[in-house]
């Protein structure tokens, strides 16, 4: 493992086996600040454990988990769900389990565009709203790692569109590293830095674009898939081989005009 004081996490060989059966098979991850990076994989790929592991709620039979020393982490799970049988507003929400000052409650709202919610019902709210409480409650940690697991569930395209701009403005704004976890890399290919494709092991990884070429990812996901991905293509001045590392090109100009076509 080459963990550097830059690094937030980072896993090194990590295999992980319940009940039998291989979960997780030599995984190598890296995250370090201010990047944004996407676990992307089909149901059983072992996600979820990948992530359980980061967080320490799971430890690998295999390999080596690295943290860095007094590292803080806010976790967004994939699911939760409050009732009206359990009245709650939205800043008393917040407030728990740590009574953070008021003022720090607020200021995390006005943060995320929520303050007018305040007083609201968490019942009451949208799947997006109820999503940006979530976020604001991690934030109220001042995390140095987002660790936000499918956070786009239950909410339409504009709104899963909108929470990734605003995810991607948390991360400019504080400098703190988020890992996602999605099904779906087509959704948040204009917010993230680096994908790693899961599938119990790291089938392929690096920038969106580069890895919905990969052959690994069209077999999991279908080349459907990889087509839908053609409208996030931006143009620069270099391409990128399947690791991810930059290639210059020779002719910009005409690998420019195919992109273009091709995003029709």
């Amino acid at each position: 493992m080459t963990e550097t004081t830059s690094t937030l996490v980072e896993t090194s060989s990590v295999g992980l086996t319940l009940a039998g059966r291989r979960i997780l098979e030599s995984i190598d991850l890296a995250i370090s600040p201010g990047e944004i990076v996407t676990l992307i994989g089909p149901n059983g790929a072992g996600k979820t454990s990948l992530l359980r592991i980061i967080l320490g709620l799971q430890k690998p039979d295999s390999g080596h988990m690295y943290r860095r020393p007094g590292l803080r982490m806010g976790y967004v799970p994939q699911r939760i769900s409050i009732g009206p049988t359990l009245p709650m507003t939205v800043l008393h929400f917040l407030s728990l389990p740590d009574r953070q000052p008021r003022a720090k409650r607020m200021k995390s709202m006005e943060e995320l565009g929520i303050a007018h919610l305040a007083r609201s019902q968490l019942h009451t709210l949208s799947g997006g709203e109820f999503q940006r409480v979530l976020l604001a409650r991690t934030l109220l940690r001042d995390p140095d790692l987002l660790v936000l697991d499918e956070p786009a569930q239950a909410i339409d395209f504009i709104g899963q569109t909108e929470l990734y701009r605003l995810i991607d403005r948390v991360r400019n704004e504080r400098g703190c590293g988020v890992l996602l976890v999605s099904h779906d890399l087509h959704l948040v290919m204009a917010a993230t830095d680096r994908v790693i494709c899961l599938n119990r092991h790291v089938c392929c990884s690096g920038e969106p674009e580069t890895v919905s070429q990969h052959p690994e990812y069209q077999a999991m996901f279908g080349p459907r898939a990889a087509q839908a991905l053609a409208v996030y293509h931006h143009h620069h001045d270099h391409h990128h081989d399947l690791t991810g590392a930059p290639v210059e090109s020779e002719d910009t100009s005409e690998r420019e005009k195919e992109e273009t076509s091709h995003a029709r």
